[in-house]
């Protein structure tokens, strides 16, 4: 028996006028995963909590099996381990976007038009590394762009150990009870990151900080790339905003050895790579995602295929439906599940046998196009295939799932389990 886990970053939503009171999933056609409804059972999930609208490293950490308040320890070390930075306790590890900062301190866009080419990245990180010095404290850094607009800090000091006792500079998110959590409002503002503990650690970290976002708008600033970008109408990527600071690594199980399986992962993002490398996961190589989601999916499919008789849990996180919601887009976002569902789904079903397979749809946490941020909505949630009886009902949409037999889980972390069961029956 094999377990087929496919998170579906951002897909959950709310009805949209525009979509005739459906929801993009509601309104999207998805024969694959409908006959998969029909054969299994529903149900709705909070990733984290009620009322916690989570970043995707809390969500990923706690429906992989892990509690986020005893595990998490900040999104840094997550970014940082699946860029393949080395880090080490006492090592400070930042989340980061380039970002468009205007000259009264004024934030005109977190992702900086989000079209940031790879080779721009490059050049501007490389800008970064070379050009800016640390002096407020003995400190070394690593940045690395990832991709597009998302980026990772690690900052090495040379005397005290750094601390993750300060604020953010990214004035689109707040920690609660140690989560990063998106604000509902905020002012597009650059913070200046101020220690939240009396320390010398703290206010070392602040300071560090501060002086990077200051020294590496300098650089950016100046630069050429920056400087063809704002010739040619685009906005510039002039600052880097940094969130979700932390100085420990997190010490999670290793899950092959708590379930006795062997789990391979296919993934997208840096942040999902450095969770799966700290689970124990074999992380299998992927080319970067393209804009082609029917290509990434065929891809996938294929790679999946190939390594079946080498593992028994397959985890598959696909970005796809997340930007659109971010952009309030919701006929893209429609269509993208429509892509998933058709080349992903519907080419895998074709070549497996789901009576040997546990097969589970759900996802990180929900981005309504309305709000255009994540909210802490609960997502939908689908586990079919092996000899699990049906609830009887025809369609994958969040209004279905409330019909369903799972009924609500409260907290993310209770679904792995779950599967777990269904997997050893």
């Amino acid at each position: 028996m094999k377990l087929l886990f496919l998170v579906i970053d951002g897909m959950g939503d709310i009805p949209l006028e525009e979509l005739e009171n459906r929801t993009p999933l509601e309104a999207a056609k998805t024969p694959n995963m409908d006959y998969l409804a029909s054969k299994g059972k529903l149900g709705r999930m909070y990733t984290v909590g009620k009322g916690v609208a989570p970043e995707s490293d809390a969500a990923v950490i706690s429906i992989l099996g892990y509690d986020p308040y005893k595990y998490y320890t900040g999104r840094g070390p997550l970014e940082a381990i699946g860029a393949n930075i080395k880090m080490k306790d006492g090592d400070l590890a930042l989340r980061c976007n380039f970002a468009t900062l205007d000259k009264d301190n004024g934030i005109l866009d977190r992702r900086a038009g989000r079209d940031l080419t790879e080779e721009e990245t490059s050049k501007l990180s490389e800008a970064i590394n070379h050009q800016v010095k640390l002096e407020s404290y003995p400190a070394d850094f690593e940045f690395k762009g990832t991709m597009s607009y998302r980026g990772v800090l690690v900052m090495k000091s040379q005397g005290h150990p750094l601390s993750s006792n300060i604020t953010i500079t990214d004035p689109a998110y707040e920690i609660i009870d140690g989560i990063s959590i998106a604000k509902k409002e905020f002012k597009m503002i650059l913070n200046v990151s101020e220690p939240t503990t009396n320390t010398e650690e703290s206010k070392i970290s602040a300071a560090l900080v501060n002086e990077f976002t200051r020294k590496s708008h300098q650089v950016l600033e100046e630069h050429e790339v920056n400087k063809k970008r704002d010739a040619e109408g685009k906005l510039k990527a002039n600052l880097i905003l940094s969130r979700s600071p932390s100085n420990l690594l997190p010490k999670l199980f290793n899950i092959n050895e708590r379930y006795d399986v062997k789990f391979a992962c296919l993934l997208d993002m840096p942040v999902e790579r450095g969770i799966s490398k700290l689970a124990g996961m074999s992380l299998i190589l992927l080319p970067p995602p393209s804009k082609d989601l029917k290509k990434d999916s065929i891809i996938r499919v294929k790679k999946i295929l190939e390594i079946t008789d080498l593992y028994n849990c397959f985890y598959i996180h696909i970005k796809g439906p997340d930007e659109p919601g971010h952009d309030g887009n919701a006929t893209l976002k429609k269509h993208l599940i429509e892509v998933i569902d058709k080349h992903f789904l519907g080419n895998l079903l074709q070549r497996i046998n789901i009576k040997k397979w546990v097969i589970c749809i759900t996802s990180d946490h929900s981005t309504p196009c309305k709000l255009k941020r994540h909210s802490d909505d609960p997502v939908p949630l689908l586990i079919s295939g092996s000899k699990i009886s049906s609830d009887g009902i025809l369609k994958f949409g969040e209004r279905e799932c409330l019909k369903g037999s799972i009924g609500l889980l409260k907290k993310g972390s209770e679904l792995m389990p779950i599967l777990m069961n269904y997997l050893k029956r």
